[in-house]
């Protein structure tokens, strides 16, 4: 295998630094939403960025090397997609204007990058010096996928551990003042919910970084490799989010996909460790003449089970449940977001998705109706929404109640 020259590497951590800057100075520094075409083109230019870096790695270090890369950049890239799911939580939770979303994601990806760069040298120099850390990865992969099967438990009810630390040392203001992370509040400097939404994705990442990391070292122990593949999967997660961050309602069957592909990492994580094996009280400290699966089978089960997710996860009824009571809960959202000066036809357009939305959850089948999470705030804001509709057309008030049961303990699943 080609050894990574020092000019390799630093040019390749200009490109990922000057990438970083660009999106800083030329997307975030003004306060703006991002289109659906804007974030549509900018994504696809990172993952065209990253498809040439691997296209390059194949070419310079052989197909061995670039099956690593690709396998490594596929997998952190699943991985990522949870992240996204974890940000529109925390997003949601803190009620951040949708402006101001696109500072708070890049700080993420940076601080995440830096994360996970000092996870990987610690990685790397503790598989150089001890080959039984493999055993320790691989059973981690394994708890991770676990947890992942068990019922998702993001909620936007439960504000991040660091950030309950920090509201309750520091003094810190309920109201955004644009972008700014300070603000004066009650006559005292105070942290506002800008830094303290940053704090809660910053510790987000660093929990993230303990099952990317393992993953990757899983698929090769290259530091080039894992440090680049890595690099380029959270490059681009700023659009992604915006791309997608309704889309991702459909992937319902995503967490079963990641923990098959982290179980299958974690099986191969240990019998590669077994087959190094020098702990005494196994085999002798002898190595175990066990099955090691290549780089080629890792890319293709890999692809495979994310393939199988995303077609399963599309043609799923309760993928499609979901995306109709999220985009309920959008409509409602915008309605009660819109500005006082709104026009009559703005407000006519906006209660008209609203209703459509309203029609398209009440055609849902009964089971799908009773695992609505909060049903009973979804109700009170659809009746918000229709009050102040009235109020401001002085149309008589329509009758706005959902259908919805309350949903019973065994009913764990949920669409929205």
């Amino acid at each position: 295998m080609p050894t990574t020259t020092p000019l390799v590497w630093e040019a390749t951590i200009a490109l990922i630094i000057g990438l970083l800057a660009f999106d800083y100075f030329f997307h975030v520094r003004k306060a703006h939403a991002p289109t659906l075409r804007e974030a549509a083109v900018w994504s696809a230019l990172y993952v065209g960025i990253a498809l040439l870096f691997g296209v390059a790695v194949w070419t310079w270090g052989g197909a061995d090397m670039g099956a690593e890369y690709f396998s490594g950049y596929i997998t952190e890239k699943a991985l990522s997609i949870d992240n996204v799911f974890v940000f529109l939580v925390i997003m949601a939770s803190f009620k951040v204007p949708r402006e101001d979303q696109q500072k708070v994601l890049l700080f993420g990806i940076t601080f995440a990058l830096i994360a996970r760069t000092v996870f990987i040298l610690l990685g790397a120099a503790l598989i150089e010096r001890f080959s039984w850390v493999f055993y320790l990865f691989g059973l981690a992969l394994l708890v991770t996928a676990g947890n992942l099967l068990a019922p998702d438990d993001h909620s936007e009810d439960k504000p991040n551990i660091v950030v309950r630390i920090v509201r309750r040392m520091f003094h810190s203001s309920p109201h955004y003042d644009g972008d700014r992370l300070f603000t004066t509040y009650q006559g005292k400097r105070a942290l506002t919910p800008m830094l303290l939404v940053m704090l809660a994705i910053g510790g987000t990442d660093i929990l993230f970084a303990f099952d990317s990391i393992p993953a990757i070292f899983g698929l090769t122990q290259n530091v080039f490799i894992v440090f680049t593949a890595t690099a380029f999967s959270l490059l681009g997660l700023r659009q992604l989010y915006f791309l997608v961050g309704g889309l991702l309602e459909r992937l319902v069957y995503l967490s079963l996909g990641l923990a098959a592909i982290l179980g299958f990492i974690g099986v191969k994580l240990v019998l590669h460790a077994l087959h190094e094996n020098n702990l005494p009280f196994i085999n002798d400290g002898e190595p175990v003449p066990v099955i090691e699966i290549s780089t080629w089978s890792s890319l293709v089960v890999i692809v495979g089970i994310l393939a199988v997710t995303v077609v399963a996860s599309l043609s799923s009824p309760r993928g499609k449940a979901r995306v109709a009571v999220s985009g309920l809960r959008n409509r409602i959202a915008g309605y009660l977001d819109l500005s006082p000066r709104a026009t009559a036809i703005q407000r006519r357009d906006a209660f008209a998705d609203l209703r459509a939305a309203w029609t398209r959850v009440e055609g849902l089948e009964p089971r799908f109706k009773a695992m609505v999470r909060h049903a009973d705030v979804l109700q009170a804001d659809l009746q918000r929404a229709c009050a102040a509709h009235a109020e401001a057309t002085g149309q008589p008030p329509s009758d706005c109640r959902l259908d919805l049961p309350v949903p019973t303990p065994d009913e764990a699943g949920d669409p929205a």
